[in-house]
């Protein structure tokens, strides 16, 4: 958990439980500075905020393509080093873009550990309409979608509601379609007549490419909204 102001105040038993990791995991990461050092508080006890969590759920990214930990701690060190949790939620979607989906079976018990909290039916509704998961026969079982569940989870606490949630989810999806659409169609005339292995090199190098360009044009499309929200406030 955090403060309104976003001071840390999770334990390291805590973050560990919403990471999905274990604390031992946790303390080796800190002892080879993939971590920042927790904020010290009373008795000594170390919290933990949203940025630690942030940058485990992107080691954990980064370890299913594959990449050793000297690798991870490379890119790490080259990231600044007052990035936000939401620039390394940022990276780890950059990231995760490189790689297909792969659903994953999540118990409710597993899914609450990474909340922090019991999940209500109505939880589990705003999961499903963000397609973070899906119900499955079993009530206790759901298929999760593993790139995303990072950014669920987060979401869980914002206060809006869930016609808000299933209006953006409509909102991101439809334009997204739009724009991959207008992008396939671009990059088919510079490819057309090439050899399959050719489109697919295309794709495997042209997707992260266009995620982030996606990404920054929206921050900054978002920055423009805002500020003209905030003056018109």
């Amino acid at each position: 958990m955090t403060t309104e102001t976003g001071e840390p105040t999770l334990t390291v038993d805590e973050l560990a439980a919403r990471a999905g990791v274990t604390v031992r995991t946790v303390r080796f990461y800190s002892t080879r500075g993939l971590l920042p050092p927790p904020v010290i508080g009373p008795r000594r006890v170390g919290h933990y905020g949203p940025e630690h969590l942030s940058r485990l759920a992107l080691i954990e990214e980064l370890q299913h393509h594959g990449m050793t930990l000297a690798a991870i701690e490379r890119y790490l060190s080259r990231l600044p080093a007052d990035l936000s949790a939401d620039d390394l939620a940022i990276h780890r979607a950059l990231v995760a873009s490189w790689a297909p989906d792969a659903p994953e079976d999540a118990t409710r018990e597993q899914l609450a550990r990474r909340a922090g909290r019991e999940l209500t039916e109505e939880d589990l509704d705003r999961l499903a309409a963000m397609s973070v998961l899906e119900r499955t026969a079993d009530p206790e079982v759901f298929r999760v979608d593993p790139s995303v569940l990072h950014l669920g989870m987060r979401l869980l606490d914002v206060p809006i509601t869930l016609e808000a949630v299933l209006a953006a989810h409509t909102v991101v999806l439809e334009h997204s379609r739009a724009a991959a659409r207008e992008l396939s169609r671009l990059f088919r005339e510079e490819v057309w007549g090439e050899e399959v292995s050719a489109i697919k090199s295309l794709s495997a190098h042209m997707q992260p490419l266009v995620v982030q360009a996606l990404v920054i044009a929206f921050q900054r499309s978002m920055r423009e909204e805002l500020r003209a929200w905030y003056s018109e406030g």
